[in-house]
């Protein structure tokens, strides 16, 4: 399992550059002007981990394959979507469909890109997008409210609990606030994610900067910063413009440039290892000499349901699970030093799978 990220941001705050950037590819045309991406450009990466190439290497496997992220490039929301403006209301359901939300602001000055606005102000921009989504999702709770009221009248409990939590999360939105910060109680878990509240979405904001700037940030990506601390939620400093010309380098000539811009390691890699964070998302692996690869699971995930995101067989009849932990497979140099060293566990049903173990599951068909 990979995760599904859209990229929102108003027009011209360079969206459909990181997107190609990201993608490798030009899917998305990048235009000084507002709308130049209608419909929302959809790109899957592989998702860069050293553990994997380190293991593949140690089993000598013929194929590597990373686990998959997909980014869905979302068209500029403009002040007034909410209610149709721009191409809202077909953005706004774009948005539903996706696990969490980079917002990428403008922290860039550059007189030849237009800003909708006409100034550079992200800490702005973010409460623009904001506000929209808020005002979306009280439209569309006020009306699903009405569609409830005969169901709840017979006494249709799930049509009750659904009630509840749409006053909850109405409460909060009139109160200005985000349904993101409801207390939602664990027996609701599921019913509030079947909402599909765009402000339920956790928000990485991406701080598009300067080329000069990528390494440090700047006044305006500080102030994004300490936005994002006070909300709970993450951000991170990328110029889209140097990532735009990692994307079309080789490897070595890549990393090249990244020294000589002071930077330690793509963008790319710094925006999956947040979004990881984001939706506390870990990895495990399976290895072998056919393959090495790379399975994404959210912690606190036991070792059948890890399995069953290979195979739903795996975690109908799972037995055990033989465990190493990335640590240990590396140290003693594979699967055959681990066991002779005593690092191969062997994990039942209630074992809870940790970041990086390698494993191997045993199964009834």
């Amino acid at each position: 399992m990979g995760f599904k990220m859209g990229i929102v941001g108003l027009p011209n705050v360079g969206k459909s550059t990181l997107f190609n950037a990201l993608t490798k590819t030009a899917a998305a045309q990048a235009a000084n002007f507002p709308f130049c991406t209608i419909e929302p450009n959809v790109g899957e990466v592989g998702v860069p981990d050293a553990r994997l190439d380190k293991l593949a290497a140690i089993a000598q496997s013929k194929q590597v394959i990373p686990t998959r992220m997909t980014f869905v490039d979302i068209a500029g929301l403009v002040k007034g979507a909410s209610k149709g403006e721009g191409l809202g209301n077909q953005f706004l359901a774009n948005i539903r469909e996706t696990d969490a939300i980079a917002h990428v602001l403008r922290c860039f000055e550059d007189g030849d890109v237009t800003h909708v606005d006409g100034r550079v102000d992200p800490v702005a921009d973010a409460e623009t997008i904001e506000t929209e989504l808020m005002l979306a999702d009280i439209e569309s709770i006020e009306k699903r409210l009405q569609g409830l009221v005969r169901k709840v009248r017979g006494g249709d409990k799930e049509a009750v609990q659904q009630e509840r939590l749409l006053k909850d999360a109405l409460a909060m939105l009139e109160d200005s606030k985000p349904a993101r910060l409801v207390e939602v109680d664990e027996e609701d878990a599921k019913a509030w994610k079947m909402l599909q509240l765009l402000t339920t979405k956790p928000i990485l904001y991406v701080c598009n900067v300067g080329e000069s700037e990528a390494a440090d940030g700047n006044a305006h990506s500080a102030a994004v910063a300490e936005m994002a601390a006070k909300q709970g939620n993450s951000h991170v400093i990328i110029s889209a413009q140097i990532e735009e010309e990692i994307s079309q380098l080789e490897d070595e000539e890549a990393e090249m440039f990244l020294s000589e811009m002071g930077l330690e390691e793509a963008g790319l890699d710094r925006l999956i290892r947040a979004g990881y964070e984001l939706l506390q998302l870990e990895t495990y692996f399976t290895v072998g000499p056919k393959e090495a690869r790379a399975w994404t699971i959210r912690k606190g995930t036991m070792a059948p349901q890890a399995a069953g995101v290979i195979h739903g067989d795996f975690e109908k009849g799972f037995i055990r699970a033989e465990t190493i932990a990335y640590d240990d497979y590396i140290a003693c140099d594979g699967e055959s030093g681990a066991k002779e060293a005593g690092k191969m566990r062997a994990e039942g049903k209630g074992y809870e799978v940790k970041d990086g173990d390698v494993m191997h599951f045993l199964f009834n068909t």
